[in-house]
């Protein structure tokens, strides 16, 4: 096995673990990470030289693989990959990517084609970024402490509605029974086998709350409460519930990505402990029961809170994960004092047009997500939204998505020349 190390002094301030590159491609994690922008100095030729045709070859072995918000996935037909393997080994290449993104002959060229501004220049700015609250797009826009209490008076109301809430619970319950499934095919346990049986009774608490009532339901106009069968429940038995389900899952959290989130979603249960869930009352008295989770839940979720974060994500999108950025960017001012650009970026591992648009599909949420909260703050200038998706390859191509620009980038490896840079895009 050869190994090639990186000296550190090849960058100041910068971090490099040992890279080690060998014919069964083991990138036994080369993670790249600086600690500052300033004084950024350029590695060697050697060392892309090293690099490339490693990077290359497990880009070709992961082309069908896509890591989602922090899942691993078959793009070809939407499968959920559990292999720690091959996820050090995308988290490897995305990393590795990084560094040849940062080259400077890849940045001239990308402000030549595309832009007047150093898009994705600093080390900062090619850092993955991980979207779980509203603080943390707030810190990106520069969004003052008046104006996210703005931000989340306006959004609170919309997002804490009873069919957002339990829509949002329903969904992150359903994905942990699917993860809870897996491991039983797997390794059965105690706690598994246990926490499948709480789940199936969270969700037959949440399907009891949605009642039978509806506009279009004959139930609507009941005035007297019909005969009780069961004494009512309250939300306070799904804070228990989950407690239990957190406790019992524990040894297993690092494989159930679900599990965190009912961790988050505890915040909000707490804060309705006392409402009443009845079917047997009538409508009007059903949708007070509703209007008083809206009201706790507007009250008492702050802007940080990773539970409205979560509401919010299925309130836009349906989706209740955290979104994450591969390439984090910046905001980039235009030649026009009120035109602003916010650039992010996605790492792929092939150029395959369903890996494609699932790279551009992820852009666009979490840019849409950024312009929703920059508008709704009330910030000054028009944000103009561009995304950058990156291959291996000489892939050089824009596409139009509900409005928006976003550009494929591939990177390619040429013969060392003194009239011409070894990288180029």
């Amino acid at each position: 096995m050869r190994t090639f190390k990186v000296v550190q002094r090849v960058l100041q301030s910068a971090k490099y673990c040992e890279m080690k590159l060998n014919g069964s491609l083991h990138f036994n994690a080369m993670l790249y990470h600086c600690t500052g922008d300033s004084n950024e100095k350029v590695l060697p030729y050697e060392w892309y030289e090293k690099a490339f045709p490693k990077l290359t070859r497990l880009s070709h072995l992961l082309k069908n693989v896509d890591l989602v918000d922090g899942r691993l996935v078959n793009v070809n037909d939407d499968s959920i990959i559990s292999d720690d393997r091959i996820e050090r080994r995308i988290n490897t290449f995305k990393s590795v990517m990084r560094v040849f993104i940062g080259s400077p002959s890849v940045q001239l060229m990308l402000k030549k084609q595309i832009s007047a501004f150093d898009c994705f220049g600093k080390p900062s700015e090619r850092e993955l970024m991980v979207v779980n609250s509203l603080t943390t797009v707030s810190n990106v826009l520069n969004v003052t402490a008046q104006q996210r209490k703005l931000v989340r008076l306006e959004i609170c109301p919309q997002v804490t509605q009873h069919k957002i809430w339990t829509g949002a619970l329903e969904k992150i319950l359903n994905e942990l029974q699917t993860e809870i499934g897996l491991l039983n095919c797997q390794s059965p346990n105690k706690g598994t086998k246990m926490g499948q049986q709480i789940v199936s009774s969270c969700l037959k608490f949440l399907d009891e709350s949605a009642g039978s009532y509806g506009p279009y339901s004959a139930s609507w106009i009941r005035l007297l409460p019909a005969k009780v069968v069961d004494s009512p429940h309250k939300w306070e038995d799904v804070f228990e519930m989950f407690n239990d389900l957190i406790n019992c899952l524990k040894s297993e959290k690092d494989c159930l990505y679900h599990l965190k989130k009912i961790e988050v979603m505890k915040e909000g249960v707490s804060q309705i402990r006392d409402v009443l869930v009845d079917n047997s009352i009538g409508y009007k008295d059903a949708r007070y029961q509703e209007s008083l989770v809206q009201k706790k839940l507007s009250n008492t979720l702050g802007h940080s809170s990773q539970c409205f974060f979560t509401l919010l994500s299925y309130y836009l999108y349906g989706q209740v994960r955290d979104l994450e950025v591969d390439l984090c960017g910046a905001i980039y001012g235009n030649s026009s004092e009120n035109k602003l650009t916010l650039c992010m970026g996605r790492i792929l591992t092939s150029n395959e047009e369903k890996m494609v648009w699932s790279g551009v599909k992820q852009l666009e949420r979490a840019l849409g997500l950024f312009k929703f909260v920059w508008e709704t703050a009330g910030m000054k200038g028009i944000m103009e939204l561009q995304g950058h998706l990156w291959c291996v390859g000489h892939e050089e191509r824009s596409i139009t998505y509900r409005g928006n620009t976003f550009f494929l980038h591939g990177i390619s490896f040429g013969p060392k020349s003194t009239s011409s840079k070894p990288l180029r895009c």
